[in-house]
């Protein structure tokens, strides 16, 4: 029967992960369909480019706390079911899946910047606030957030691997996939990094898009 367990929480934080909330946001408030105007990416950072920063905030805190509860219910009250280090990989890259490619929205998501970050904050918190902290200044400094995106995803996993030698512990698994999330990033990212490279990407603050 426990065998049963890591299987019913994947598939459960797949379904969380689902939830795109860009959308859901957006219906609530009144809002246009953030994949009908930007980058057509059903995101924090698109619906911040409808003008309401509320709308994007309540966004973003949804997408990051559906990566964050699965594994941080795994981590707190996994132990007696068997749900341990592999099981939070598990559903962590399950939530972030969701999100990229949901069940409830024909299979097209976001970019998974914000659920990924959850992950991060559910693995550790002084993980999630490293990778966080990255974001930020990138962000600060170039105002790409595509940019601060991939450049923390690929700081995350060292982050990780840093700090098994000092307060977090250290899994290979959970490594695993935090790589594996950062090469899906990039992947998702891959129309912004030319763009990037063409000069042509836009930055934080620019005004919704036809």
């Amino acid at each position: 029967m426990n065998a049963l367990f890591p299987l019913v929480a994947t598939v459960a934080a797949y379904l969380l992960g689902s939830l795109s909330f860009a959308v859901i946001v957006s219906r609530v408030m009144g809002l246009s369909d953030p994949r009908t105007y930007g980058s057509k990416n059903p995101g924090a950072t698109n619906v911040l480019r409808s003008g309401s920063k509320a709308a994007a905030a309540v966004t973003l805190l949804f997408d990051a706390l559906k990566g964050w509860l699965p594994v941080v219910l795994v981590r707190w009250f996994g132990a007696p079911y068997g749900l341990e280090e592999g099981t939070q990989a598990l559903v962590g890259l399950a939530a972030f899946a969701g999100h990229l490619w949901p069940v409830f929205f024909r299979f097209q998501g976001g970019k998974g910047v914000a659920t990924a970050l959850g992950v991060l904050l559910g693995v550790s918190g002084w993980l999630g606030l490293a990778t966080l902290l990255t974001w930020i200044i990138i962000a600060f400094f170039f105002r790409y957030s595509s940019l601060a995106s991939l450049v923390a995803a690929v700081f995350a996993p060292f982050f990780y691997l840093l700090g098994s030698g000092v307060a977090w512990y250290s899994d290979a698994r959970i490594g695993v996939a935090m790589a594996v999330m950062a090469v899906l990033l990039a992947w998702r990212h891959r129309a912004n990094i030319e763009r990037l490279i063409q000069g042509k990407e836009s930055r934080l603050g620019s005004g919704k898009k036809g």
